[in-house]
């Protein structure tokens, strides 16, 4: 299972700018409005320096870290919810998404859209919005159908449905209603836009002077909507990717820049889907997994593969820092602080796990 992240926005607001550079994918970036027609996949590392230190400790043939999936979608319109630009592809590719991350430009471009990042994003998110209204109605409906037949058997989802078209005529996106057991189950399954993950980037250019006043005014945006911003400058992280490692870092640190914006999103994108990492090392292979949080050893061995599952006997578990502290297995088993759990153990970030299973 992989965890995607969808990049919205307005045409040219920066989003292919922004794939380009988590991805590494080195396409010539989108020069005019439509100019991305088909969704783009591509997968962004999740930096972990606890990966680099076990990389160092172990030495392992090979490192593979865990990743997010991003999806670079067309450009939404005013009226895509009607279809209009390429509204209903845009809709149809971001609902499988589990997250979404609203690009908003930033800075004055010639000939290109105005510079005023709080109507901008007020499109995006009045277009999620009435899509969503329009799924909800279409669910009524044919809830109102069911009813008819059968009185009791639609009753909750239908007082849920109206809650959420009432929350949607407000102007409200459903993240921010507080849906709990059952209720929040059921809307995660019925993939309402406004239900998902959000998180702004301010695409901004660090030499414009206006820079600060501009992403203030996106930020604040943001507080009320409940949701993180990330200021990125999309062409500037491009441009440091096309150097070597040692020559970005040189260029970042001459810049004042302590790490990445772009391993600052990756991380907030993990932290916004509610992940974890936990890591195995397996004959010539260190690798790092994503995980839900709360998510079980069982759940832990089937993202790993199948089998283990199927065949599942326990988990063996050290976390990183007492690695760290005493990288030797075997002393670590000595001072009892190499585990043994069962399949409904609670995997926690950082976890070392080795799954015995039969095959």
């Amino acid at each position: 299972m992989s965890f995607t992240c969808g990049l919205v926005g307005l045409p040219n607001a920066g989003k292919s700018t922004i794939f380009n550079a988590l991805t590494g994918a080195g396409a010539a970036v989108a020069p005019f409005p439509f100019s991305t027609l088909a969704p783009q996949r591509g997968r962004a590392a999740v930096p972990d320096p606890r990966l680099e230190r076990l990389a160092e400790l172990l030495r392992p043939a090979k490192v593979t870290p865990a990743t997010l999936e991003v999806l670079d979608l067309a450009g939404l319109v005013e009226g895509a919810h009607r279809g209009e630009g390429l509204g209903n592809q845009f809709l149809a590719a971001i609902r499988e998404a589990d997250a979404l991350l609203h690009v908003v430009r930033c800075f004055p471009e010639a000939g290109q859209a105005s510079l005023d990042p709080v109507q901008n994003a007020a499109v995006v998110a009045t277009e999620l919005l009435l899509a969503d209204l329009e799924l909800v109605e279409r669910r009524l409906e044919r809830l109102a159908r069911q009813a008819r037949i059968d009185p009791q058997a639609p009753a909750r989802e239908l007082a849920l449905a109206r809650e959420l078209k009432e929350a949607l005529e407000r102007g409200q996106a459903l993240r921010r209603l507080d849906l709990r057991g059952e209720a929040q189950t059921l809307v995660r399954g019925w993939g309402y836009l406004t239900a998902k993950p959000f998180l702004y980037i301010a695409n901004v250019r660090r030499e414009d002077p206006d820079t600060p006043a501009v992403l203030a005014r996106l930020e604040a945006v943001a507080r009320a909507d409940g949701a993180p911003v990330i200021g990125i400058d999309g062409k500037l992280e491009g441009e440091l990717l096309e150097l070597p490692p040692s020559e970005q870092a040189e260029f970042r640190r001459a810049l004042g820049l302590e790490e990445s914006a772009l391993a600052r999103l990756v991380r907030a994108g993990y932290e916004l889907l509610g992940l974890l990492t936990f890591y195995t090392v397996v004959g010539p292979e260190l690798r790092a997994w994503s995980l839900p949080r709360g998510a079980t050893a069982l759940e832990a061995a089937a993202k790993i593969h199948s089998d283990m599952a199927r065949g599942f006997i326990r988990a063996e578990v050290v976390p990183f820092e007492a690695f760290a502290a005493t990288p030797s297995w075997a002393t670590l088993r000595e001072r009892g602080l190499l585990r043994l759990e069962g399949r409904d153990y609670p995997v926690r970030d950082g976890d070392i796990l080795t799954v015995r299973f039969a095959p």
